[in-house]
């Protein structure tokens, strides 16, 4: 029995009294204070209605939030650029890796190296992002050694947001405008091919519309025919009454001259290859096409005015609810409640252990 007493003890000191001393070393003396500067936003867009096409595809309605660009503001937060962004300056390095900071919390410290990517790793863990698609609000939290730090920090990630939101709207800008300007040339081609097409017809037949011509060939027929009603009439006069009449051989000459007149003329309307009318039919059709290739020009350059106006309005942006705070005190660490967390599993752990060391005994025995 003697000899179980010291063993017992010496059990209760290691799993007990050892971790729990460490932890009242570690948090009541050595462990630097953390502050937490917290922030909150709002990625918003303003969707108002749009009269025209390219706006009802764009969507309407009144101030929107955006999540899309929400989750982009949130990845953006965890990643590398970020870090690179607000450690231009060294910021990041002399807020986590001073002197004034323990050995124990800092960057560099024990057991931890300098690398980019242990600065990442490090930063990653003293920065919360967290997007609630609910309320639609984004709240950032930085923890840092330092108030200014924890400031300053998520000061420089809320501003690298708004520039990364203002660089996504640029680039929507600039690829709404140029999808609407590729179909303005588009547009432009069709047109100016219609057009070529309706000109080398009319060079070609050398008229500029076989309808306006076929009208004149026809008020030309019905003068002639009137003039040809009126040589018969005069031959047939004469040549009853006075049939040795010396105007009736050149009455006769010009009412065939009248009649063949007639014929070509007609001919040249309708019933030949190449008349007028033919050439209707594919005046018509080339007209038509340029026509609408018009017509959609004129579409394709107000939808380009409208992407335009649509560039200028539609600016999403960065609304902020609650500027990064400065805090008054450490959050962190909660000294306490960690060494009686400490001091509670290591009775449980000193529990579990000398459970198991008597079960074995009684087994042996």
């Amino acid at each position: 029995m003697s000899n179980r007493i010291p063993a017992a003890g010496r059990l209760f000191w290691a799993v007990v009294v050892l971790p729990t001393l460490l932890a009242v070393l570690y948090f009541g003396l050595l462990a630097s204070d953390l502050y937490t500067s917290e922030a909150s936003f709002v990625v918003r867009s303003p969707d108002k209605p749009a009269a025209s096409a390219l706006g009802a595809v764009l969507g309407a309605g009144g101030i929107a939030t955006s999540g899309d660009k929400s989750y982009a503001v949130v990845e953006y937060v965890r990643s590398r650029d970020a870090l690179r962004d607000v450690n231009h300056d060294g910021a990041v390095i002399r807020a986590y890796g001073g002197d004034g900071v323990s050995i124990f919390d800092r960057f560099g410290g024990l057991m931890r190296g300098r690398t980019s990517e242990h600065l990442h790793e490090y930063f990653a863990g003293k920065v919360t992002v967290e997007f609630d698609t609910a309320t639609q609000v984004t709240r950032l939290a930085v923890r840092a050694f330092s108030p200014r730090d924890a400031q300053l920090i998520g000061q420089r990630l809320l501003n690298g947001a708004e520039q990364l939101v203002n660089r996504l709207n640029e680039r929507a800008q600039r690829d709404m405008v140029r999808f609407a300007q590729a179909e303005v040339e588009e547009a432009k081609v069709r047109a100016r091919a219609a057009a070529d097409a309706l000109s080398r017809f009319r060079n070609a037949r050398r008229i500029l519309d076989p309808e306006k011509e076929a009208a004149v060939r026809l008020q030309m027929i019905s003068k002639l025919q009137d003039q040809l009603i009126a040589s018969r009439t005069q031959l047939a006069q004469i040549a009853r009454y006075t049939p040795d009449n010396s105007q009736i051989p050149a009455l006769s000459v010009q009412v065939s001259a009248l009649e063949a007149e007639i014929a070509d003329q007609t001919g040249k309307i309708a019933g030949q290859p190449g008349s007028l009318s033919a050439d209707a039919a594919r005046y018509q059709a080339l007209r038509l096409d340029a026509d609408v290739a018009d017509k959609q020009l004129a579409v394709a350059l107000a939808g380009l005015q409208d992407a335009v106006n649509d560039a200028r309005k539609k600016q999403t942006y960065v609304e902020r609810i609650a500027a990064p705070s400065l805090p008054d005190y450490p959050l962190e660490p909660h000294r306490l409640k960690a060494i009686l967390a400490t001091f509670v599993l290591a009775l449980v752990a000193w529990g579990v252990l000398r459970t198991l060391i008597a079960g074995i005994r009684e087994h042996h025995d």
